[in-house]
């Protein structure tokens, strides 16, 4: 792109003068071939040519059967020969990664769980270098993976001796960015871009494609672009991820590091798993829990560990299924999309996970999802759904310290987010606060909030024109958790009746329960609490709201009364029969001239009305209203409680 130019409105950011020849440093690596050592698999103390393992004077190498190759250094030739059985390695504490003509290919992991990489049995021939780095160490959950990147980072630059720089083809790179650059890989568990140690590097122009799977998206092994450590920032711009495989994530950012990713594409699809891979959990997951109710292999991107932040503006991301913007197993997090397209190519998947102690932002955004638009995990997520307005832009890049400057800031349009699901809206498995402002619309095909027995606390502001529109009626749902615990559980439907607890108030408001605050919103669909335990649902309608449809306590069924893993489909589809309060209080309180419509019966906990407010039943049709069995007036200003039922005659 010619000095000066503009992409997408924002300008181009500045770079030092190249400090290093493209694709290596100093001479060209390609022009060097060092000394090879070659050691049996024996364990001989001396260093010997065995068999047929040797290194002919054209700088061929082939490795017979049984035989170990050690490379001392890095070397290039012009073709590798490893027989089956034959092992090409790097010293102790180091790895190898070889290209043939740029293209990172032939590593593979050394099992299905393993975290190191060989070269696989094969013939070899081109413009081939084998690199020789210092390994980098990466370690979640008790394991360790020894990591291989085309450019390492570090707090003084790139740092050359855990670099496999011969994959990055054309472009530049200095020791604070890389422009143009190209990094293609068909090997397993390789990087593109590792930037740690509070280093400071831009990436941009650049392309990455990935074919063949990772190993560990919770350290980024096997991501296109990893940022990680506090004080550590990345910044991406007009960049192009295209990855397929396991775990192959496009961007992974941890362990307090900022990220801000402008201009840019991301797209992940599935890998195919290993035939021997059992699900395990941590270090070890390389599909998404099926007790999620979706499947898929890997996620586009990720957020990890306390203090990190990652924002995204202007730019698409999309994972074929399982998710496109992730947290996981945060604390302290900050996750932004502003004017971002996120997506699932498939017909299953979610636009955004918020785990853990996380503030996610989807503001002016288009979510196209499969399955669902956001599930909250553990606890205290918070998310909200908004538009871009200038000021709260403004102040995100204050806060976040994203570095826009005034004309990228101008150049951003203010857009709504929009949300269209095939299936739900959001779903709590964890406590979790949703706030939903502007324009924002979500469109569902079935409930629009589905609350799986966990606090869920529900702000919708409609004064803007935010919009909830159910596919199947069902504007909120909570429900008793059908998550069956484990990977290898089953879920059964109970069959019994629920119990009454003598100590659950189910007039009054906990610091538990589920509550929905709506105001100046029309509202058609119906609100459930199919909870057998007890937990109330709190609903609040204000500013001249209107809801029209059933609010009642109920039992709520699947289809099928077992659910099992070939099942997961049916998890959080569930219909539901009015019923009267056991545990499952609702409370409901109309405000500030909001009026509520009832289509059906509807039973109760507590009812409060404002004197401006109203309870009434469709055109042709009148409600009436039962407490504890005796029947009762519906007034402006009344206050009831106990066994409520409101009738549609």
């Amino acid at each position: 792109m010619a000095a000066g130019s503009r992409r997408n409105g924002y300008e181009p950011n500045e770079y030092e003068p190249n400090e290093y020849e493209p694709n290596g440093y100093g001479p060209s690596m390609r022009d060097r071939v060092r000394a090879l050592v070659v050691m049996t698999t024996a364990g001989l103390g001396s260093a010997v040519l065995s068999g047929t393992a040797r290194a002919a004077e054209s700088g061929d190498i082939t490795v017979g059967a049984g035989e170990t190759y050690v490379v001392g250094e890095t070397v290039s030739v012009g073709s590798v020969t490893v027989a089956e059985g034959g092992t090409l390695a790097a010293p102790d504490g180091y790895s190898l990664t070889m290209t043939v003509d740029g293209v990172e290919t032939g590593s593979v992991l050394t099992a299905t769980l393993a975290t190191s990489t060989t070269i696989a049995p094969g013939s070899y021939t081109g413009d081939i270098v084998l690199t020789v780095a210092e390994q980098n160490p990466a370690t979640f959950a008790s394991v360790t993976f020894p990591l291989r990147q085309a450019l390492y980072a570090g707090a003084d630059g790139v740092v050359a001796a855990k670099s496999a720089s011969s994959a990055l083809v054309g472009g530049t790179v200095t020791g604070s960015a890389v422009r143009g650059v190209s990094v293609t890989s068909t090997g397993e568990a390789f990087d593109g871009f590792y930037v740690a140690e509070g280093a400071s590097y831009t990436i941009t122009d650049t392309t990455i494609g990935f074919t063949g799977n990772g190993r560990c998206d919770f350290v980024g092994d096997g991501a296109a672009l990893v940022a990680t450590g506090s004080g550590t920032r990345l910044v991406v711009d007009g960049v192009t991820v295209s990855n397929k495989g396991v775990v192959r994530s496009g961007l992974v950012a941890e362990d307090g590091a900022n990220v801000v990713v402008k201009n840019s594409a991301v797209q992940c699809l599935n890998g195919v798993l290993p035939s021997d891979y059992v699900f395990g959990g941590g270090a070890n997951m390389l599909v998404v829990p099926w007790r999620l109710g979706i499947s898929g292999n890997v996620r586009a991107t990720n957020v990890i560990g306390t203090g990190t932040t990652a924002t995204y503006i202007n730019s698409s991301i999309a994972s074929e299924t399982w998710g496109a913007f992730s947290t996981d197993s945060v604390s302290d997090a900050q996750a932004t999309a502003i004017n971002c397209t996120i997506s699932n190519l498939g017909d299953e998947g979610y636009g955004s996970f918020a785990d853990g102690n996380v503030t996610e932002r989807i503001l002016g955004c288009t979510l196209d999802v499969g399955t669902y638009a956001t599930i909250i995990g553990a606890s205290n997520g918070t998310l909200y759904y908004g538009d871009s307005a200038r000021a709260d832009v403004a102040q995100l890049n204050t806060d976040l310290e994203l570095g826009l400057s005034d004309a990228e800031l101008a150049a951003l349009p203010v857009r709504s987010t929009t949300v269209a699901s095939r299936q739900f809206g959001v779903m709590w498995h964890g406590a979790g606060t949703l706030h939903i402002s502007g324009g924002t619309v979500l469109d569902t095909a079935a409930t629009t909030f589905l609350d799986k027995a966990v606090r869920a606390t529900i702000t919708v502001d409609g004064s803007e024109g935010a919009a909830l529109t159910p596919g199947n009626g069902v504007v909120l749902q909570v429900m008793e958790t059908d998550n069956p615990g484990s990977n290898d559980g089953v879920y059964t439907e109970p069959t019994d009746d629920p119990v009454k607890d003598a100590t659950w108030d189910v007039t009054a408001t906990h610091d538990t329960d589920t509550t929905a605050d709506f105001t100046a919103i029309a509202l058609t669909g119906d609100f459930y609490n199919a909870m057998r335990t007890g937990r109330n649902m709190v609903l609040s309608f204000a500013a001249a709201s209107a809801v029209t449809g059933v609010l009642s306590a109920s039992e709520s069924r699947h289809a099928i009364d077992t659910i099992t893993s070939a099942e997961y489909a049916q998890l959080g589809h569930v219909t539901n029969t009015a019923q009267p309060v056991v545990n499952n209080g609702v409370v409901v309180t109309l405000d500030s001239g909001s009026q509520w419509t009832v289509t059906g019966t509807s039973y109760l906990s507590r009812l409060t009305l404002s004197a401006d407010s109203a309870v009434t039943a469709p055109a042709g049709s009148t409600v009436s209203m039962t407490v504890d069995g005796e029947p009762t007036a519906i007034e402006p200003g009344g206050d009831y409680s106990g066994a409520i039922t409101l009738t549609v005659a």
